[in-house]
């Protein structure tokens, strides 16, 4: 899985995967219940705040992009908030492409839930059904012709929310074909034919179950089911996403059948999990890397996913260490882009979650940068370590520094238990950086007290606080390079 993951690495930038399928926006109205109403028998929800992510094809969409694809995301929008929200939350990937039908009097599929102490209430849903008319699918199958380009991948996410009837389905994947673009399906519903030719599916036991009409109890149920299915529907592949069970990977046409057990860690929520799924195979096999250890990416992905509150984007950082790969991978997979370190940070709050902030050099790291690292992380729930780029150490520091790159530094950082998300910025203060990613807290060293704090008005302007770290004593990386400079010079005297 190491040798798939640096594939995804080095390729993801260069290549390119088309979706299309049911856009949805995920609506969450946060807030507290105290008292029940003297109107019903139903809780009273204070609301506190809101939030928005993107859903469906969506989701699937800004999870490929997170993994540093170019991306094309095709299907139907109102002429509504609903449609401004969904644009707004996809905002942070600039490689992702819209390329939406709006359709007049038909609203964007909308999931509003309500949320109190991290349990929903209630979730309503805004939404019509119905399958989209001719000229709307049309105008989607025009976009499919100008984005898909020979050696991309195509994404079918099927939701059940009208966009992908069966003919346009068939039309997507036949164009797909003849352009030599694999075809990954995320299927619903009993009826697979529309399917035809695709080269995976990727459905649930509950949805593998429905298709084949029978209940599926064992493991030699759902391989038998996956492969009548397939070689009945002209399928190639069918991986079964199993829950706590893993995956299942079933070829049409040999006895071959890869079980890969879960990696989920702890689930907070499945919502999404199977977004992921589709986004990291159809990613992995855009940058070539073969079915198998794709799948095995997949599943890693969805543990990282199951891990998360809400319908949440993976970066390829986290799916780095969910593989296996964060202790020892090269540095790309240890620090992140900002687009994905901010749609982090911004899961990270909408959760919840205290998002700290501190930024350094790093060169040799000391006893000193891990007493601050970890007094910094002791006070909140999530920090990110901004790390100077070399460009930006020579001028801070001069000519002769830094002494490590800034990928081995970024690197080392990474490893650290105290940072949850590395990145390298090259200005020489974070100003910029943190205007970006709008942290809870600041955290510098008490060496700055009385003095400016790149970025601290502006976080105390948006309601966070600027915390000064006390510094361990006779501990700087600038005096262990002269005494090393010492050592060499004197080596009689050491």
């Amino acid at each position: 899985m190491i040798e798939a993951l640096r594939l995804l690495q080095s390729h993801s930038e260069h290549v390119r995967v088309v979706c299309i399928g049911d856009l949805i926006l995920d609506r969450y109205v946060q807030g507290q219940v105290a008292r029940i109403s003297p109107e019903a028998p139903i809780p009273v929800l204070a609301i506190q705040h809101h939030y928005c992510t993107a859903g469906g094809a969506a989701n699937v969409a800004a999870n490929i992009a997170a993994l540093g694809c170019e991306v094309s995301l095709i299907g139907i929008v109102g002429q509504d908030d609903g449609a401004k929200e969904l644009a707004a939350a996809l905002a942070p990937w600039p490689r992702l492409d819209c390329h939406w039908v709006v359709c007049q009097g038909r609203p964007t599929t909308v999931k509003t839930r309500y949320v109190a102490g991290g349990h929903q209430l209630l979730r309503a849903d805004t939404e019509t059904t119905h399958t989209i008319e001719r000229d709307s699918a049309q105008s989607c199958l025009q976009h499919l012709h100008t984005a898909l380009t020979p050696g991309s991948v195509l994404v079918v996410s099927d939701y059940q929310k009208g966009v992908l009837g069966t003919e346009l389905t068939q039309a997507a994947i036949g164009l797909a074909r003849s352009r030599g673009c694999q075809v990954v399906v995320d299927p619903k519903g009993r009826d697979f034919e529309k399917y035809r030719g695709a080269d995976v599916l990727t459905p649930n036991v509950a949805e593998l179950a429905a298709a084949h009409g029978e209940t599926l109890h064992t493991s030699q149920d759902i391989v038998s089911a996956a492969r009548a299915l397939a070689q009945g529907h002209g399928i190639a592949h069918i991986l079964a996403t199993r829950s706590q069970d893993g995956m299942s990977l079933v070829a049409a046409q040999n006895d071959g059948v890869l079980h890969i057990p879960s990696q989920a860690r702890e689930v907070f929520d499945v919502s999404g999990a199977g977004d992921t799924v589709v986004a990291v195979l159809a990613a992995a096999l855009a940058c070539g890397v073969p079915l198998d250890e794709a799948a095995r990416l997949a599943n890693a992905g969805a543990g990282v996913a199951v891990s998360k509150r809400g319908t949440a984007v993976v970066t390829l950082a986290e799916l780095g260490e969910a593989a296996g790969a964060g202790q020892a991978s090269s540095a790309d997979t240890l620090h992140l882009s900002l687009e994905s370190l901010a749609a982090q940070v911004r899961a990270w709050q909408a959760a919840g979650l205290q998002v700290g902030f501190t930024n350094g050099c790093f060169d040799l790291l000391h006893a000193g940068h891990i007493a601050s690292l970890r007094a910094a992380r002791a006070q909140c729930d999530r920090l990110v370590v901004a790390v100077n780029s070399d460009a930006s150490v020579r001028t801070l520091k001069g000519p002769s520094r830094p002494v490590q790159d800034q990928a081995t530094r970024a690197s080392v950082i990474s490893q650290l238990r105290m940072s949850d998300g590395v990145i390298i910025f090259c200005e020489d203060t974070p100003q910029i950086l943190i205007e970006a990613l709008t942290p809870n807290v600041l955290f510098k060293g008490r060496d700055y007290e009385g003095k400016p704090v790149a970025g601290a008005e502006f976080v105390i302007k948006n309601g966070g606080r600027l915390v000064l770290i006390d510094l361990l004593p006779n501990t700087s990386t600038t005096a262990t390079i002269a005494k090393l400079a010492e050592s060499v010079a004197n080596p009689a005297t050491n």
